[in-house]
């Protein structure tokens, strides 16, 4: 994130002064030393419409003026941008200003009568900050920006993923590390016997209202705990109602991008109208 010799001498700065002659003697110096975006006044009250307009990279900031000083001045550009670092080098004659210019607001000052090199020197040094702080405030505004898109592109993947595995199955599971379900689509939970906060290796599978073929139910079981992949793995249950219900599922194991296990997923879906048509051929 370098600051180029053309970015800072195409900075723009401003004046700010109530006498004409140290207007024209800074104005001159800036030229002299290559600045080309200058500007000045010497109407404080003008300060924060320019400032408003042009958002400045520096104002260099005379703290004695008649009818508002410089202080007033640094208060009222803090109501212009209450959040915003304050680009102001205060020109002072007075040693005791310094510390209060730097309190209210201001980020450097130079003493009167000044020293050509030693404000050169400032305000260069202030240029390649305030310049630096602005690429570092777009390029937070680029990554909030990427970030926003890319987080909408995922919201849009998930659900278009949802929404191709509702028309694939009749449900999708995914769970973490521990076993735990963290993703839910349709009647997943009941079609594997497990519930919200069981980890399924832990569920029974019979609740009272249905009988499972506990040797497949244990088979399928034992494939999740084991994070073996599997494809159309059919199991069975018997209804309240004494009817056979058939049940289709593949799953997987997830891995991060180290290799590290963080959970498993897979679908499902009722085949027992498939099954009971083929018994009776």
């Amino acid at each position: 994130m370098m600051i180029s010799e053309s970015d800072i001498h195409d900075a723009r700065i401003l004046i700010v002064d109530d006498k004409e002659a140290n207007v024209r003697l800074l104005e001159l110096m800036l030229s002299d030393a290559g600045y080309v975006a200058t500007t000045s006044t010497t109407n404080p009250h003008e300060v924060c419409p320019l400032y408003r307009e042009h958002r400045h990279d520096l104002i260099l900031l005379d703290l004695q003026m008649p009818g508002m000083d410089g202080f007033q001045v640094l208060e009222a550009l803090k109501e212009v941008d209450p959040d915003d670092y304050l680009p102001v080098l205060v020109i002072t004659a007075q040693p005791g200003h310094k510390l209060q210019a730097l309190q209210a607001g201001a980020k450097d000052f130079v003493s009167k009568p000044f020293d050509l090199v030693e404000i050169q020197a400032r305000i260069r040094n202030m240029l390649e900050i305030r310049l630096l702080h602005k690429r570092l405030e777009a390029y937070n505004r680029q990554l909030e920006q990427a970030v926003a898109e890319r987080t909408a592109k995922l919201r849009e993947s998930e659900e278009r993923f949802r929404r191709l595995t509702e028309l694939a199955s009749d449900w999708y599971w995914e769970q973490d590390e521990t076993g735990h379900f963290t993703k839910v689509y349709g009647p997943a939970l009941e079609m594997l016997g497990a519930g919200n906060d069981i980890p399924l290796a832990e569920s029974k599978g019979n609740n009272g209202k249905t009988q499972w073929d506990e040797a497949e139910y244990e088979v399928l079981k034992e494939n999740i705990a084991a994070r073996r992949p599997f494809i159309d793995f059919v199991y069975s249950r018997t209804r309240s109602d004494g009817s056979r219900q058939y049940l289709m599922v593949s799953g997987e194991p997830m891995f991060d991008s180290t290799g590290r296990f963080i959970g498993y997923r897979g679908i499902g879906r009722d085949v027992t109208e498939s099954v009971q048509e083929r018994r009776s051929t």
